[in-house]
C-alpha cells in the first residue's frame, strides 16, 4: 500500500524558507504526477502546484511562481516543495497528494489527486 508522508514544516520568520519533503512508502514507482496544496484554517483548500513525471512543473496559482519550487529526488521516492520569501500569509497545513486513475503521471486538476499524505505545519510569524 502506497502512502504520503511529509515532513519539514516548522516555524520560520517571515522572508524565510522552509523545504518541505514527501516521501512515498510501499511500492512507488517514480512515474506518479505529484502535487502540493495547502489548507489554512476556515479555508478551502489552495493548490501550489503540480510536479509531473517528466518534472514538469504547472502552477495552480500564477503569483506562486518565484517563490515556490519542486523538485524530486527518484532514488530516495521523495518529492520536494522548496518555499522563498514565505509570508504570514502562506501559514497552513501543507499536503502533497497523488493520483492513481486516470493518466498517472500527469498534471490535472486537483481534485483529481485523492490520495493525501497527513500534512506538516509551516507557521509563518516573527
Amino acid at each position: 500500500q502506497v502512502q504520503l508522508v511529509e515532513s519539514g514544516g516548522g516555524l520560520v520568520q517571515p522572508g524565510g524558507s522552509l523545504r518541505l519533503s514527501c516521501a512515498f512508502t510501499g511500492l512507488a514507482p517514480p512515474f506518479y504526477a505529484i502535487v502540493w496544496f495547502r489548507q489554512a484554517p476556515g479555508k478551502e483548500r489552495e493548490g501550489i502546484l503540480c510536479f509531473g513525471f517528466r518534472g514538469e512543473i504547472t502552477y495552480y496559482i500564477d503569483s506562486m511562481k518565484g517563490r515556490f519550487t519542486a523538485s524530486r529526488d527518484t532514488a530516495k521516492k521523495t518529492w520536494y516543495l522548496q518555499m522563498d520569501s514565505l509570508k504570514p500569509e502562506d501559514t497552513a497545513v501543507y499536503y502533497c497528494a497523488t493520483k492513481f486513475m486516470g493518466e498517472i503521471g500527469s498534471c490535472s486538476a486537483l481534485q483529481d489527486f485523492t490520495t493525501t499524505g497527513q500534512g506538516t505545519q509551516v507557521t509563518v510569524s516573527s
